[in-house]
């Protein structure tokens, strides 16, 4: 794909774990306590969160992103062999704070100053997207913070990328998506909208239908990509 293929998007959809916020500094910010399985800890922490996300959308058993994260964290603390409520409670409580990647918050205010809409599109429920973005400060950037909690399902089910269409007042291909995860990009392609994949791991390639229009290192290459907002 062509390096203008953002240029006429109108709108700037952000997921949020792992794509602004760094899921990893979860774990990072209590490493001394966890001991030597913390990498182990977080690295299965964040696998079964995904993949708990994914069954129950496709058992039609939703539970919202904060309950899932927890049960994610017992069963990562069960495999390593940690039982410790104080520190489960506090691993919970960091991601109400998680850390953004070091180029998020001036990307964010570069493409507001702009003048393009801004929104995060995220599993995550509500109240914990709002305190994250809130602890870093960068709430104030969107215009909209879009969550599936009403919805009942998770992302990539085609119903939550139409979220953010109906949110913003926009077209699919109106849109440029950003996201860390190849199989949200996926989701994110096959539904309509212009992908940006913020390939920070230099994974490969997901094996799925779609592809990202672009595969970036971090969300400030996106900037060179925006053209001007477009008149509605």
């Amino acid at each position: 794909m062509s390096d203008n293929a953002l240029s006429s998007c109108r709108a700037f959809v952000f997921d949020a774990y792992g794509t602004l916020f760094d899921v990893g500094s979860a774990v990072a910010k209590l490493r001394d306590s966890v001991g030597d399985e913390a990498d182990r800890l977080s690295s299965l922490w964040r696998q079964k969160q995904l993949e708990y996300t994914w069954l129950r959308s496709l058992m039609g058993d939703f539970a919202d992103f904060w309950t899932v994260t927890g049960d994610a964290l017992d069963y990562a603390l069960d495999q390593i062999g940690k039982k410790d409520p104080v520190l489960r409670a506090k691993l919970m409580e960091t991601y109400l704070s998680l850390d953004t990647f070091p180029e998020v918050v001036e990307t964010l205010k570069t493409l507001k100053s702009q003048g393009h809409k801004l929104a995060i599109l995220s599993n995550g429920a509500k109240h914990m997207l709002i305190s994250a973005a809130k602890s870093s400060g960068i709430l104030s950037l969107f215009d909209q913070i879009i969550c599936v909690d009403d919805l009942k399902t998770y992302k990539p089910h085609p119903d939550v990328y139409q979220l953010a269409v109906d949110k913003l007042e926009v077209e699919p291909a109106e849109i440029s998506f950003q996201s860390s995860n190849g199989w949200d990009i996926a989701g994110a392609g096959h539904f309509g909208f212009r992908t940006a994949w913020i390939n920070r791991a230099h994974s490969p390639a997901e094996r799925l239908s779609h592809t990202a229009d672009v595969v970036l290192n971090g969300l400030d290459e996106l900037l060179p990509l925006v053209g001007e907002p477009q008149k509605a």
